[in-house]
This record gives structure tokens, sequence and C-alpha cells, in this order.
């Protein structure tokens, strides 16, 4: 044995059909062309593969693209099932364009964009809840709203000049410097969260069209993300710390110290788990990973992970179907990717190429193929001038729906309305069925909204403790009930030791060893027929631990016995099942009487030795007043 343990995991094996494989061997095109024409190659078919599958490469991509150069760090791209949304090289104020994603290919000269900021636009995030919507923040300080039009195309049937632009549907006044970085509730609809250079976030009602919450930074804002339930967001900012916000509260519930770097840092929520993952620099400028326990976030569990020495932040995506986190480094072409367990990022595998990116987006679960087994979907942004999609394909052989790879996700439906959300609800949305995806029957509903915690700061886990406390404390105040009983058993204990006699304590210890035998074998009877009773007698068998003579021990443990059944009877009866009913209290009947008939041996035992032991003691009264005589 070698010996090197290897991880099981159902995504460790995850290949990458991608066009960065076809592109990888148009490079050796020109190799094959000129070893064809020297006629070193005898098998054109070679370069025929080549030109083909370059040919297919070209065609799965969306190229010809002016990808904004700005250098603010956001993603540049974000993705829905149905576009995705581009960051654009734009003169004469600020654009972005969306994109179907059925129009692959190379893009026309002239598109139809998305025009209406007069500075660039920094950042995009569409509706969870309406793939058709979307919001844009600017380096103008202003939010638009945006519609794409039915039937939305870049290719229309018009002249390049008579191509429309797409204007907004709705303005966000209220933040006087640049808008950053804008990011929809994931549970409460039309809430959003829009993070300005005036060192403030801002929560709007998009409906009412006005600023709800305001949450005071005093720094830049380099990220944020939002919990599951909506109810919390997470931030990162200039200032290295790490916030975790009551945003309802308009204060942070946690804030410590983030990645010590001066580099940029990233945070995303892991889905609804009570954890948050970060990325960002060292002192020494090394790539970190980390991740938190909301509830005590003062340090990272098993502090900060070290990745690589590269210059660009790793852009973190979280992936609550599979558990997974993905890395992706701006300024280098690789996406690794980690399975959470036991609160530790199990490092899986590497998705890699020479082509860098700076902006990537992940399509939501409800968008991948479950016919190909693919369980996520990535857009990366090569060289400012197209985008490669790469999908992550679980190596199945089996053409049937894998439902251990695709449990239910997120759907369409918001768990509330902004109303309810500023009035203090927490709820996780409800879940779709991806079987139903994969039959072509539709988004289906297989849960409800689900109830969040109410305490913000996840309340669950403290919860439970106090649970079994509350059922502690009932047997806990049962268990000295037996105690007065010993109370006048052990009173005439005192009596045998006045007699004074060694026979007669002889003579009571040979009586109390014949006894305990015969208690034991009743007790070990009683024991295999009462396997139901057991959980409600354990807190009384607990009691009886009162050390006192083992005659009287044996006798009170004799009691007890026989008086737990009665008083264990209306707990077994609701807890047992209503088919049992009848058999319980049978049985119970019948160790009942078992026990009344023990006892009852028990005594008259015990009766014929207290009678033995009175005329001992009048014999040896008798021999004592004699002794008295003959020495007066």
């Amino acid at each position: 044995m070698s010996g090197r343990f290897v991880r099981s995991s159902k995504y460790r094996e995850i290949f990458f059909p991608s066009p960065q494989a076809a592109r990888n061997l148009t490079g050796s095109r020109t190799r094959l062309r000129t070893a064809n024409e020297k006629g070193a190659l005898r098998t054109p078919w070679a370069l025929l593969r080549v030109d083909i599958i370059s040919h297919s490469s070209q065609e799965q991509c969306y190229d010809n693209l002016r990808i904004s150069k700005n250098a603010w760090d956001t993603n540049l791209v974000k993705a829905n099932p149905k576009y995705l949304s581009v960051n654009w090289e734009a003169g004469g104020g600020g654009a972005f364009a969306v994109i179907p994603l059925e129009e692959r290919g190379k893009l026309p000269e002239r598109i139809p964009l998305f025009r209406g900021h007069t500075a660039v636009v920094l950042d995009t995030d569409w509706n969870p809840f309406n793939d058709d919507l979307i919001a844009s923040g600017s380096d103008d300080g202003k939010v638009f709203l945006w519609r794409v039009p039915e039937n939305f195309t870049l290719r229309p049937d018009l002249d390049p000049d008579e191509i429309q632009d797409v204007a907004p549907v709705g303005k966000l006044s209220g933040h006087p410097k640049k808008i950053g970085h804008v990011l929809f509730n994931p549970a409460a609809e039309n809430i959003l969260a829009t993070a300005s250079g005036d060192y403030t976030v801002k929560i709007w009602d998009i409906e009412a069209g006005a600023p709800k919450l305001t949450l005071n930074l005093g720094d830049i804002v380099q990220s944020q993300s939002w919990s599951a339930n909506g109810s919390l967001l997470v931030t990162t900012s200039r200032d290295k710390k790490l916030r975790i916000w009551d945003v309802r509260q308009e204060r942070p519930a946690h804030e410590t110290q983030g990645h010590s770097g001066a580099k940029n840092s990233r945070s995303v929520w892991l889905g609804e788990h009570d954890r948050i993952a970060t990325t960002g620099f060292s002192k020494m400028s090394d790539r970190q990973l980390a991740l938190w326990d909301i509830r005590a976030p003062r340090e990272p569990i098993n502090g900060f992970k070290t990745l690589d020495s590269i210059s660009g932040v790793c852009m973190p995506f979280w992936d609550e179907g599979t558990q997974c986190l993905h890395l992706a480094g701006r300024g280098d072409g690789n996406i690794r990717y980690f399975e959470l367990e036991n609160d530790k990022f199990e490092y899986l595998a590497e998705y890699k190429s020479a082509d860098p990116q700076r902006g990537i987006a992940f399509m939501p679960k409800r968008g991948v193929n479950t016919h190909d087994n693919e369980v996520a979907r990535a857009f990366k942004t090569v060289n400012d001038s197209y985008i490669e999609p790469i999908s992550f394909i679980v190596p199945r052989r089996a053409e049937t729906f894998q439902d251990d790879i695709y449990p239910p996700t997120t759907g369409l439906k918001p768990a509330m309305g902004p109303s309810e959300w500023l009035a203090g609800k927490e709820a996780i949305p409800p879940k779709i069925s991806m079987a139903n995806l994969y039959e072509g029957e539709g988004l289906k509903e297989v849960t409800g909204v689900q109830d969040a915690p109410t305490s913000t700061m996840g309340a669950s886990e403290p919860e439970a403790a106090p649970a079994p406390k509350a059922a502690e404390p009932s047997p806990v105040k049962k268990a000295p009930e037996p105690a007065p009983e010993p109370t006048p058993v052990a009173k005439p204990a005192p009596s045998m030791k006045e007699q004074g006699a060694s026979m007669a304590a002889m003579v009571s210890k040979f009586a109390d060893d014949e006894e305990a035998e015969t208690v034991e074998e009743d007790s070990s009877f009683e024991e295999v027929q009462k396997p139901v009773e057991r959980p409600a007698r354990s807190p009384e068998a607990s009691s009886p631990s009162i050390k006192t003579s083992p005659w009287h021990q044996k006798e009170e443990e004799v009691k007890t016995k026989a008086a737990s059944p009665a008083k264990s009877s209306p707990v077994i009866t609701p807890a047992a099942a209503p088919s049992d009913i009848s058999t319980g209290a049978a049985v119970a009947a019948d160790a009942v009487q078992r026990e009344i008939g023990a006892i009852k041996d028990l005594i008259a035992e015990q009766t014929k030795t207290i009678a033995s032991q009175a005329q001992q003691m009048q014999s040896l009264t008798a021999e004592i007043e004699s002794l008295k005589a003959k020495l007066g």
C-alpha cells in the first residue's frame, strides 16, 4: 500500500467539455497544415478534425464583444437561465449588453445596448424572481432598472443605423457617489442592496422607488452577499473589516478583522448554512481562503488557508446543490472547486486554462442541462472580446435523472413581499423539482415557503440545546420522589442493631442473601418483558441510589419496580403507536401481577424471619435475666 488516502466524492471526477478543450487543438492546426504541405502528414483527417472542432468552438462562445476595461473590481458578467449581462466599453456614457444565451457565435458589430447612464456601468444583477428584470449601478451614482423586451434579439432584421437601444424603466437616486455593487435579496421580492463610494449600503424597495434602510460602513465596500433567508448581509471593505449586518436594524451584528492584505477581498454566503466564505490576501500578498461561523466570527474556522501567490483576487461562488465552493482567479484562467464537509473545504479538482479571466458568472441551478449531468455552468471573459461557457459535467453512464446530484433548488417564487420583509419576516423561498425540469414539465414546487429562525444570528442551533434540558428537569424532579420511601424502611435498621447479638446479625445476613437471589431472578425476568417502558423508567431506576443496608436496599428496589409500571403506564400509553396500545396494556398488567406476587412472597418470608428473630430475642432476654440473677 503506497498509501495516500483519497477522499471519495461524486464531484471529484468532473470533466469540462468546454470550447477550451477544442481551442487547445487549434494551436496545432498550423503545425499540422505545414506537415501536410510537406507531405509528412499521411492522414489529413487529423487536420480536418481540428478544423471542425475549432469551428464548433467559435459557435459555442459569444464572440466580438467589447467588454468594459474599467479597473473597478466586479465580476463584469451576470447570468440567468435566459440571458447574460456584460459591462460594455461604450463611449458617450455608460452601457451594458444583454445577450440571449441561444445567440452564440460572432455577434454583429452593432447590437442594441442597454444605455442610459452618463458614466461607465460598474455592476449589474438579475432579479432572482423575474428573468427579464435587471438592475445596474454606475459611476454616475444612479441605479437604473431595466426590462428586457419581448423577443429580444441581437440580430434584428434591421439596418445597423435603425437599431434602437433599450431605455431604463426605473431610476433610483440617493447615492451622491459611484455605485460599485448592486445585489437583489434572494428571499424577498424587489429588495435591492446598493453599495456606494459614499461609504454606505442602501436597501431599496424598487416598487416604491425609495431607499428604506441605510448601512454606514465608513469605507469603500468591496463585496456584499445576502443570507439565504434575506435577513443578514455580509460585507468586506477597504478597512479590512468583515461585517455581518442585521439589515433591518441598520447595524452590524458582528464586526471582525478580515484578511490582512492590502488588496481586495471577497465574501459569499454559503446558502442556507450559518457559514460565510471569504477570499483575500495575507500581508505577504498570498491569496487566502477562510471559512467563518456567523455566530462566532472573531476568528475564521481553522484559520486562513493559503492558496497561492497569484496577484488577482479569487472570485467565490457557492453552489447549494452540490455543496461546493468555486474559486475563479481574477487574472488567471483556473477555477478551483472545494466541497464543504465538517466545517472544512475539501479540495476536489481544478479547471485549468491558459486564457485568463477578468470576470465570470455562474448559472443558477435551474438553468443547467440535467440531461448531460451538468451540475454547474460558468461564463468567463477572455481577452475582453468574447465569453466562453464552461460546463461542469459529472460522468454518469445512466440515461436517467440523477436525483443524487440534483436536489430541489430555488425557483421563481419569492418567500415574501417587500412590506413583509421590512416588517421583519424571515423565510426561505420554496424549492422546485429538478426532476420536473428533466422531464420537461416546467417549474413545479416541491416545498412551500420555509420558515427561517426568528433570531437573526442563526438561533436554530442554540434552540436545539435547551430542548434536552427542558426534557431533563421533569425526570430530575421525579427522581427525589422515591427518596422518602427508603426513609421509613430504613428506620427498623437501628432497632436491629440494638439487638447487639452476633447470632441475630448472622441470621439476618443469611436471610438477606436468599432474598437477594430471589429478587435478582425476578428483576432479570422483568427486564426482558419491558423494553418499551425503559425510556420512561430510566429516571425512576436511577433514583434509588441512596446507600442503605443490603437487605433494605433490595426491598427498596423491589418496591420501586412494583411502583414504576403504575407510574409509567400513563406515559407509555401515548408514546406507543395506536395499533400497539392494547398489547402494551396487557404486557404492563401481567408485569404488575408478577411484581405483586413477588412482593407477597417476599413479605411472607420476611414475616417468618422476624418471628424467628423475635423468638431469639426472647431467649436472649431470658438468658440475660438469668445472668443478672446469678450476678445479683
